[in-house]
């Protein structure tokens, strides 16, 4: 069995990480929105579009955060074609501008203007639609809904006689564990630096930009 591609884990840990970051930012601020959560914000939609006690602020709100996620994930259609993760793809210039989007959206946050949600919703639809398809798993960085049921999949499969896919299972258990690890880091720095944690955010998917394109400098034959 082939061994699980380090760069392919280590990046999923970090995209992960980062999405953590991103959303516990959206908890922990002032309109307590997620911006990650594409289900949530559009069961909350549906709530605010109540005839009976409709909330039209909130249904705009909503409706440009669940847009600006269509975009974001747009932008990396763009630039993308496929879902099988392979070295030489645009994914570094993806990272950059989900890193300025991160930048923009901390800054508009701080001084409390919403259209920061707007931005870092952005970042988060670009993120996720940087799909990886890896041995027959379609793996999201974004949230874990897919993550965790494929994860019990696995495990009932497991309890019919069937063998673990160890490749996608340490996979699942990384992006698991940065999600989280994310959400921790992120409302630890909420408390010292308030929205700017979306710039260190920023700031680590400009480095995951660097450090893939040295790597796959690296990678090509001289």
């Amino acid at each position: 069995m082939h061994t699980l591609p380090r760069w392919i884990v280590s990046g999923a840990f970090v995209l992960a990480l980062n999405a953590g970051m991103v959303n516990s930012v959206g908890f922990l601020g002032f309109t307590h929105q997620a911006v990650s959560h594409v289900s949530g914000n559009a069961t909350q939609l549906g709530i605010a579009l109540n005839p009976f006690h409709s909330d039209l602020t909130l249904v705009w709100n909503l409706t440009t955060v669940l847009l600006a996620f269509l975009i974001g994930a747009a932008i990396s259609g763009t630039l993308l074609k496929g879902t099988q993760a392979k070295l030489g793809r645009h994914y570094d210039t993806l990272l950059l501008v989900e890193a300025i989007f991160l930048l923009v959206a901390g800054g508009l946050l701080y001084l409390e203007l919403g259209g920061g949600y707007l931005f870092a919703s952005a970042a988060c639809g670009l993120q996720n639609a940087m799909v990886t398809n890896y041995s027959g798993a379609i793996v999201r960085t974004t949230h874990l809904t897919g993550v965790l049921t494929d994860m019990g999949l696995m495990i009932g499969a497991r309890f019919r006689g069937e063998a673990i896919d160890t490749r996608k299972a340490r996979l699942f258990i990384a992006l698991i564990v940065g999600f989280i690890v994310g959400g921790t880091l992120g409302a630890g720095l909420f408390s010292l630096f308030s929205y700017w944690v979306l710039a260190v955010a920023g700031v680590l998917s400009a480095i995951l930009a660097l450090t893939y394109r040295l790597f796959l400098a690296k990678s090509e034959p001289t």
